[in-house]
């Protein structure tokens, strides 16, 4: 059976994928990573954890996310965040400036890009950046 939750995944594969396919993925792990914050650190009832999750998994927040670890990033990292970061995207929400939600998705990419190399503890101290931790 495949492991989907740690893939094995050569770095030629992650490479040859897309940006957005990365984002695609980071997405999800940005998402998952601030819902657990959330549980963890709040205690909320799920109306406000989906109102908390909400606040923070958007174009805006991210931007401003990806700034404050922008100065801690390796080369590879910066990289890969550029190359998301200027992805070219086909819609925009309608709440988000073009230019927050290029920084989003890279991060998105950057996020993606770790988790499928399996960099756990990598994405955990970003994320601790992020939080201001």
């Amino acid at each position: 059976m495949t492991d989907l939750i740690r893939p094995d995944i050569s770095d030629e594969e992650i490479d040859s994928m897309s940006s957005l396919a990365l984002a695609h993925v980071g997405d999800a792990v940005f998402e998952l990573l601030i819902r657990t914050w959330a549980c963890k650190n709040k205690a909320l009832t799920s109306e406000n954890m989906h109102k908390t999750a909400v606040s923070y998994v958007n174009a805006h927040a991210q931007a401003e996310f990806s700034k404050k670890i922008l100065g801690f990033l390796s080369d590879e990292e910066m990289r890969v965040f550029k190359r998301g970061r200027n992805a070219k995207v086909n819609s925009i929400p309608k709440n988000a400036h073009i230019s927050e939600y290029h920084s989003a998705t890279g991060l998105e990419a950057l996020m993606g890009y770790l988790y499928l190399k399996g960099e756990n503890e990598r994405i955990a101290n970003l994320f601790e950046i992020m939080m201001g931790k």
